[in-house]
């Protein structure tokens, strides 16, 4: 009779715990030179969604302050929707292509890199750069379709950022 064990089952991790719990929080990162904690370690999912949260919120005050279309609606309801993405996608290519992080990846103690994967030692400079605008055009359109920033890899990487050679990480 087959064993749980022998079967390698994706329930497990392939490790043979109980729960694979650990073995995938230790190899996160792992294949893209990054250490498993602290500085440089990817972000967890909870701090990117608040960053992205404030920058929406900032996104919508500026609309709402400059392209009102409702002046007697909630706050944050009375700009256009096209200028609030608009402003969230110019805020994303200039911030993250120039200093590598936003307003809300910056308040969380979070920043954009670029990672070469397979590689196992990196110039450390490139670690510390801003990944630059092309990867950071190609990471905010794909942010802004929705469906690629919602679909993770091993690595806890949302395609857009696997697309653009970028891992969010923290300072």
């Amino acid at each position: 009779m087959a064993d749980r064990r022998d079967l390698s089952s994706w329930l497990g991790g392939g490790t043979g715990e109980p729960d694979g719990a650990g073995a995938a929080a230790a190899a996160r990162g792992r294949r893209l030179g990054l250490p498993a904690d602290g500085p440089g370690s990817p972000a967890p999912l909870g701090r990117r969604l608040v960053a992205l949260v404030i920058d929406w919120v900032a996104c919508l005050l500026i609309s709402a302050a400059f392209f009102a279309t409702a002046p007697d609606a909630f706050l944050l309801s009375r700009g256009n929707p096209t200028a609030t993405l608009a402003i969230f996608v110019v805020e994303n290519i200039v911030l993250v292509g120039s200093l590598g992080y936003t307003l809300g990846h910056r308040l969380l103690g979070l920043r954009v890199r670029r990672v070469f994967p397979g590689q196992s030692r990196v110039d450390a400079g490139w670690a510390t750069r801003a990944p630059g605008f092309l990867s950071a055009l190609t990471r905010t359109l794909l942010l802004c379709l929705v469906v690629p920033a919602v679909v993770w890899d091993s690595d806890g990487r949302g395609l857009h950022d696997r697309v653009a050679g970028t891992a969010i990480v923290r300072r």
